[in-house]
């Protein structure tokens, strides 16, 4: 496994900055962030995205990943919404594969007073297998992430919904400190076990109204028994920081992450 950060904790810095605060602090791989404002975005050339990848390569530090669900539309929605979600998903598909990056982060999208669980969670469905084949053509996998918007708070549901979809190429973004909120994260890793294609690393600790954020080790997530379960399921793939130096400096997440692998 690899030591990895991503950009969403980093937002203000250019992309060289972010390579060197990296490279400096003892990260090993990236995840970059597709946004609508900031270093990489909808309007970021095809040469630009090259440039990107050039220094990602010679900073030493593969890009594991590439975060599109914040630019990406509503996957949950039907008719022309859904529609749209898709093309912007398909751009930030094709953004991904072209700076070398395996796996791309979607986050699905949100829920209206109108947009009811059911029609949402069908609409999910059809628009993932319409993804999947762009999908597996750019030998990037769709990667969605529980993130607290109401949906798919079950790693069973969650489990199933993806066998629904019924891809190789799309699968689960595992971030233990977003299930800490309200159940055990390894319990989540055993459930999804191969769909399972990155790992975000936060740590939290108390409830949903009394809680919070904190450095890697020092909340409720009981690290040993995610490592435990990710070896079960043959997780090889990085662990990726989401933990902001308002928390905790980037060198002392890099080591923590180290001592997380080790268990």
């Amino acid at each position: 496994m690899q030591v990895g950060i991503s950009q969403l904790i980093a937002p203000n810095l250019s992309i060289e900055q972010f390579f060197t605060a990296a490279r400096d602090n003892g990260y090993e791989v990236v995840e970059l962030s597709l946004r609508q404002q900031g270093p990489l975005n909808g309007q970021t050339t095809t040469a630009e995205i090259d440039a990107i990848a050039a220094r990602s390569k010679a900073a030493g530090l593969p890009v594991a990943s590439l975060t599109i669900g914040h630019c990406t539309g509503n996957l949950l929605a039907q008719g022309a919404d859904q529609d749209t979600s898709i093309a912007q998903t398909i751009a930030g598909l094709e953004v991904a594969a072209r700076l070398g990056a395996p796996v791309a982060l979607h986050t699905l999208g949100r829920f209206s007073s109108d947009l009811y669980y059911d029609d949402a969670y069908r609409n999910a469905v059809a628009a993932l297998r319409k993804l999947a084949p762009v999908a597996a053509r750019l030998k990037v996998a769709l990667a969605f992430e529980f993130v607290w918007n109401g949906f798919l708070f079950s790693p069973m549901e969650a489990a199933r919904f993806l066998d629904e979809v019924g891809s190789d190429y799309v699968g689960f973004y595992f971030d233990p400190g977003n299930m800490a909120v309200f159940q055990f994260p390894h319990h989540w890793v055993r459930i999804l076990g191969r769909r399972i294609k990155r790992v975000h690393l936060k740590d939290w600790k108390g409830n949903a109204l009394n809680g919070g954020w904190t450095p890697l080790l020092q909340g409720a997530v009981d690290f040993k028994k995610v490592m435990a379960e990710l070896r079960a399921a043959g997780y090889q793939g990085p662990l990726i920081s989401e933990v902001p130096e308002s928390l905790a400096p980037l060198a002392d997440t890099a080591a923590a992450i180290r001592r997380i692998i080790a268990l």
